[in-house]
């Protein structure tokens, strides 16, 4: 369970996440929705440790890891996934997720190995085998298209084992028949692996269709949070955002 508490963060006297407390119950699935300016990715970092908080508590099943460090914060069980994907350019992709995989589980000193433990070439299978990325498990990431290297982006988070992740953007800049195809294989990776998936998305007809629940942040607060038809209905989301909705993040 994700509870967060009365968190604050400002820039240079601007509120950008401004006393915000949210509960993400475990194995849920929400979307995180909001304008321009909402404050979505600067919440998705307060989370993950890119940034620290001015106050507030972000606890994970009741552990305070306010000050903890980004590495600190993956060990605990968070991991997360870029808008823009960040992948090891000249790596292949099974190389990429091995890498992964063993430093987590404390392998530094065996990432030079030619012959990977089993447990850890196994794991990085079953990944690809999940995003179907095994077509191209040989393939330099650099050399993947867009959508491919986002799903690497997901799959390097996903050998992380996390009981949190947290998915920015994952269909930005994909085509209409890419973006269903990647928020259904984030639909079958949820429903898979139980875990607590919060994710950013612009696309309503994609949030409406597959967040279980979802939050709305305006300038900073939460504006409302409900059921897929209950933010649908509300006057103030559909003033704010709904009728509004633009491409870009917050």
């Amino acid at each position: 369970m994700l509870q967060i508490e009365h968190l604050c963060k400002s820039f240079g006297g601007v509120a950008a996440i401004d006393d915000v407390s949210l509960l993400f119950e475990s194995g849920s699935l929400t979307a995180v929705i909001g304008p321009n300016g909402a404050g979505k990715t600067t919440f998705f970092n307060l989370i993950s440790g890119g940034l620290r908080c001015d106050s507030g508590r972000i606890l994970l099943n009741g552990e305070d890891i306010v000050g903890c460090s980004q590495s600190e914060i993956v060990r605990l069980g968070i991991a997360r996934a870029f808008q823009v994907a960040s992948v090891f350019a000249s790596f292949t992709v099974e190389e990429a997720l091995l890498a992964v995989t063993q430093a987590h589980h404390g392998r530094h000193a065996v990432l030079s190995r030619r012959f990977p433990l089993r447990e850890h070439r196994g794991r990085a299978r079953d990944v690809m085998e999940m995003l179907g990325l095994t077509r191209c498990a040989g393939t330099l990431s650099a050399n993947l298209s867009h959508g491919d290297q986002k799903l690497l982006d997901i799959a390097l988070a996903l050998v992380l084992d996390p009981h949190v992740l947290l998915l920015d953007e994952p269909t930005a800049g994909m085509g209409p028949e890419e973006r269903w195809e990647m928020i259904e294989t984030v639909q079958r990776l949820w429903e898979r692996e139980k875990m607590t998936l919060v994710f950013i998305e612009h696309d309503m007809d994609i949030v409406f269709k597959i967040a279980r629940s979802i939050r709305v942040l305006c300038y900073g607060r939460v504006l409302a949070e409900g059921t897929p038809e209950e933010i649908r209905a509300n006057p103030d989301v559909i003033t704010a955002y709904l009728g509004t909705a633009e491409e870009g993040d917050a």
